[in-house]
């Protein structure tokens, strides 16, 4: 089974709409720049940028080249790059890059997540903003829970059942998925492992990054929310 292919339809739960609409306003009340050219770091199949593009001048960038993929077909007018959000180069500057969904916490470790945060802050220009929603911090995490989910469409099922645990500071957790089509029932699992970072532990890789943060607790869909501004 290629996951990719499936992605949104397991994620058809969140509503990038009002996410996006809450990442414009945001935006809208903190960007010190005048331009409107935002990069989305770890875009993914590129359902932000679908709403996003219609205020702002938006580019992707991802590491799955699947991924990328599917973004293209969704906005076959915006530019994707595929590189690795913890060393990537564009040769550009941008007024705003977003990090939305948890995808910093990839950067597992605490080097790597101040080497990608460092990263998009040479991307942008001063007065931009660089916007991360993180991963859940080590004293939030609850491992060893279950979780479970059920998409139910008449030539699509899949039941997926999530474990986890955690080992120093990174969590770590296994998606099993089982699909039925018409053509058959197929299983796979999925393994992801995301670093656990404390809220100051993020305030600080921003200002090593020479940008001042602010942090949200609510965010904009109740993971939190940094939000930082390139000083120089």
């Amino acid at each position: 089974m290629d996951a990719v292919k499936y992605y949104d339809k397991i994620y058809s739960f969140k509503d990038y709409e009002q996410e996006a609409s809450k990442i414009a306003r945001i935006i809208g009340e903190r960007l010190q720049s005048e331009g409107r050219h935002l990069l989305d770091v770890a875009c993914g199949t590129g359902k932000h940028i679908e709403y996003l593009k219609e205020e702002f001048d938006v580019e992707g960038l991802d590491i799955s080249r699947e991924m990328l993929d599917i973004a293209r077909v969704r906005n076959p007018n915006v530019t994707f790059h595929q590189a690795d959000m913890i060393d990537f180069d564009l040769g550009k500057k941008y007024d705003v890059i977003t990090c939305l969904f948890s995808a910093i916490g990839y950067a597992k470790t605490h080097e790597l997540a101040g080497n990608a945060i460092a990263s998009m802050s040479r991307h942008l220009v001063a007065g931009g903003l660089l916007i991360i929603e993180p991963w859940f911090p080590p004293d939030v995490w609850h491992a060893g829970t279950v979780h479970a989910m059920l998409i139910d469409e008449p030539d699509l099922k899949i039941a997926r059942v999530n474990t986890s645990f955690v080992k120093g500071r990174i969590s770590y957790f296994d998606l099993h998925h089982l699909i039925g089509t018409p053509e058959g029932t197929t299983y796979r699992v999925e393994h992801h492992e995301l670093g656990l970072f404390t809220i100051e532990e993020m305030k600080l890789m921003f200002t090593d990054a020479d940008l001042s943060v602010t942090y949200d607790t609510e965010g904009i869909t109740g993971r939190g929310l940094y939000v930082g501004e390139k000083t120089s």
